[in-house]
């Protein structure tokens, strides 16, 4: 019941981010459909009207004219076949009326000795012998409005009647609810298509979102074998999905170097622990003769010392990886003059020479100088600790195309192809030092590799006919 309770509110998300999505998009695609329709229907009724109105006013001016030389004559004889002809070529009525409203002559009969009301406003415009344009019943001879363009008579600079064109208001009206109507089926078109797509890309769009949070939830549990499919599309969620892969690749190692780290720990503070205790629970109850006792108690003291060296060491580590570097410019070769001063000793008691290729000028890096000096320090003692007695040891520096190789050699046992890529783990030992070597604990070259993946520096191991050299690199300061 609580799992489906917790997966409840999850779905509910993912659904608001599909609602959302799918909604702001039709909600755009609607409005601009509105704005452009509304539009679309305001321009093109404005015009259709104002090209109307024009034909119309044409026409009537001609008849004005015409009557208005009728008139000048004394007759009207003969204009209602002008009328007649202009109604057929305008689908228009023609009025033909005095100032008091009387229908003289018409091109539709039925008008005939009508009175019509013009209204005030275009009354006032005729009058002024100007043109006039209104959408009106005419005083109610026409049931429904109409469109109606008024001319004044002209006669001996007077005016003297009205020629008013009449033109039904329904056809238009027929024609704009027709283009009303295909506009309506084709934004209903363009909806459909626009909601689908919507609600496609929307899905897509949440479906890598809850593909990620349920392998985050499984991350949350443990399990770092889970990956998202891959995506072909160059977009970002492609991106992402990449992005994602790699950080549970990092994370699933990360997840195995720890667990291998409290492995490593684990079994080397175990070893001196055991014989620790072992060797001094010996002598509390006489298992170990008196006269042994001060071995064995130099055993413990040794091991105790290793315990620390080895807890130590781990602190080290722990600040090193937290540690900001300080780069600036330093003189390397006085660096590794210092080493081999404070390595003299333990070079001596092995009975080793020294062949140093150090220049007797500076050569100046780029790096954290105490790092680095403990990169070589660490090389050179490890270089030391499995060099055979007797034997030559070397360390050199040489430059070339803007950096700095940094070579420590010994001569002792060759190190197995297999085992080189492992020399730079934590707690790694070969065989032979776990079996002589009692001081090491695994760490010192592992601290060598961290130090030079934080320079961004490279380290390169090789191991031949008894032969085995290190070379790290350093960038000059400068180039």
């Amino acid at each position: 019941m609580a799992e489906k309770e917790s997966k409840a509110p999850r779905f509910r998300r993912f659904r608001t981010i599909y609602w959302q999505n799918f909604t702001m998009t039709a909600g755009v695609v609607l409005l601009t459909l509105v704005l452009l329709g509304a539009s679309f229907f305001a321009l093109s009724y404005s015009y259709t009207r104002s090209e109307r109105e024009s034909e119309m006013r044409a026409k009537a001016e001609v008849v004005s004219r015409m009557v208005s030389a009728y008139v000048a004559g004394g007759s009207l004889s003969g204009i209602r076949e002008l009328a007649n002809f202009a109604a057929s070529v305008t689908d228009s009525n023609f009025l033909i009326c005095n100032l008091g409203g009387n229908v003289l002559l018409t091109s539709d009969a039925s008008l005939e000795g009508r009175v019509l009301v013009l209204p005030e406003g275009m009354a006032q415009s005729i009058l002024g012998g100007q043109d006039s344009f209104a959408r009106t019943t005419l005083g109610g001879i026409y049931e429904d409005a109409r469109f109606c363009v008024g001319v004044p008579i002209i006669s001996m600079g007077q005016t003297v009647g009205v020629v008013l064109a009449v033109a039904d208001a329904r056809t238009l009206t027929a024609m704009w609810h027709g283009f009303f109507s295909m506009f309506l089926m084709t934004s209903a078109t363009v909806l459909l298509l626009a909601f689908v797509v919507s609600a496609w890309l929307s899905m897509r769009q949440s479906r890598p979102i809850s593909e990620m949070a349920e392998a985050t939830r499984r991350f949350a549990d443990g399990n770092f074998d889970i990956r998202m499919r891959g995506y072909d599309d160059p977009t970002e969620i492609a991106e992402l999905s990449v992005s994602f892969n790699n950080m549970a690749d990092s994370l699933q190692e990360t997840e195995r170097q720890r667990r291998e780290f409290i492995a490593n720990v684990s079994h080397e503070l175990k070893t001196p622990m055991t014989t620790i205790a072992g060797y001094t629970d010996g002598i509390l109850d006489g298992t170990i003769p008196p006269e042994e006792q001060e071995q064995y108690l130099r055993i413990i003291s040794d091991e105790s010392r290793r315990l620390s060296r080895l807890v130590r060491r781990m602190l080290d580590i722990s600040q090193l990886q937290s540690r900001e570097l300080h780069k600036a410019p330093f003189d390397v070769c006085e660096s590794m003059r210092r080493v081999l001063i404070s390595m003299e000793k333990k070079i001596t008691d092995r009975g080793l020479d020294v062949n140093a290729n150090i220049p007797d000028g500076s050569v100046t890096v780029l790096g954290d100088n105490d790092l680095i000096t403990q990169v070589i320090y660490n090389l050179l003692e490890n270089a030391a600790k499995f060099a055979r007695e007797g034997s030559t040891l070397y360390l050199g520096l040489a430059v070339s195309n803007g950096k700095v190789f940094v070579s420590v050699r010994n001569e002792g046992d060759t190190i197995p192809a297999d085992e080189i890529p492992l020399l730079f783990e934590r707690f790694h030992k070969s065989d032979k030092s776990r079996s002589e070597d009692k001081d090491g604990v695994g760490l010192g070259l592992y601290v060598v590799r961290t130090i030079l993946d934080q320079h961004k520096e490279h380290i390169a191991v090789t191991s031949e006919d008894g032969v085995t050299t290190f070379t790290f690199t350093l960038s000059l300061a400068g180039g």
